[in-house]
């Protein structure tokens, strides 16, 4: 049975944890594996990895960073980051990660996202679509963007988003890249309609700043992951650093809070 999933989001940067804000000016917020290792003692339902790097620079996944990062978690640990064939999703499966996640490849290329499925499995395929608004005075909508937010694919998120689950998906994250790190809450609107849109799992990523924003999230939509970064990662208005996630009762009163917003519509 599918449950909500409160899960931490840690962005990798040469090699350090780092936190952006609109996918720009990354900060030096720590060490992956101390942060991994505290989430362990927190008993997180679920870890996301992302180097935001190697895409980028077209380079292969950092298997050794990989497998050091598996080998320290205990808790189900998705992994995105230069994915860009098959066989580097089972290379990376085979380090001991329950899910791959894919981003610019998948959006270029769809046929990957089946390709992999049937090499790992549909439950182990991730994809993440980093979602702007569109802007302009008669701009509407949004768009899926890639490299960090650098290059506009021109496609709509719910389109593309329908093209990945008909591929072969097990689940799609969606990225807001203007609530990234804006700690203000999700973009609901954007989380309603894709949830409306898809029948397979969801998760969404960007603007969460206290847990309230979480439990609307969950009214809003329902059962979907409720990622963040900031606000596990920082404490206060100075945003000082300091690795967080809400205990077992207060993770169990979030969702159950969330849900029955959501059954009461």
């Amino acid at each position: 049975m599918l449950r909500p999933r409160i899960i931490p989001c840690l962005l990798v940067h040469q090699g350090g944890l780092v936190k952006t804000v609109e996918f720009k000016d990354p900060k030096y917020v720590g060490d992956p594996i101390n942060a991994v290792k505290i989430f362990n003692e927190k008993e997180a339902d679920e870890l996301v990895v992302l180097d935001i790097d190697a895409s980028v620079n077209g380079a292969e996944p950092d298997y050794r960073m990989i497998a050091n990062l598996a080998a320290e978690c205990r808790m189900p640990l998705c992994y995105g980051g230069g994915v860009h064939t098959p066989k580097q999703a089972k290379t990376i499966i085979g380090l001991g990660v329950e899910k791959v996640a894919m981003s610019a490849a998948a959006a270029d290329d769809a046929t990957l996202v089946t390709r992999t499925a049937d090499a790992i499995g549909r439950q182990s395929v991730v994809v993440v679509l980093d979602v702007r608004r569109k802007n302009g005075l008669f701009a509407k909508g949004y768009e899926v963007f890639t490299h960090n937010g650098k290059r506009s694919t021109k496609t709509d998120p719910f389109e593309l988003a329908q093209a990945m689950q008909a591929a072969g998906a097990g689940e799609i994250v969606i990225n807001s890249i203007d609530r990234d790190g804006q700690m203000k809450g999700y973009d609901l609107t954007l989380a309603a309609r894709m949830r409306r849109e898809l029948r397979i799992p969801l998760s969404f990523l960007g603007g969460a700043g206290s847990y309230q924003d979480i439990e609307a999230l969950l009214g809003e939509c329902g059962v979907v992951g409720a990622s963040a970064g900031s606000l596990f990662v920082f404490k206060g208005p100075y945003r000082a650093v300091l690795i967080n996630y809400p205990n077992p009762e207060q993770k169990n009163g979030i969702c159950r809070s969330g849900l029955a917003a959501y059954s009461s519509k």
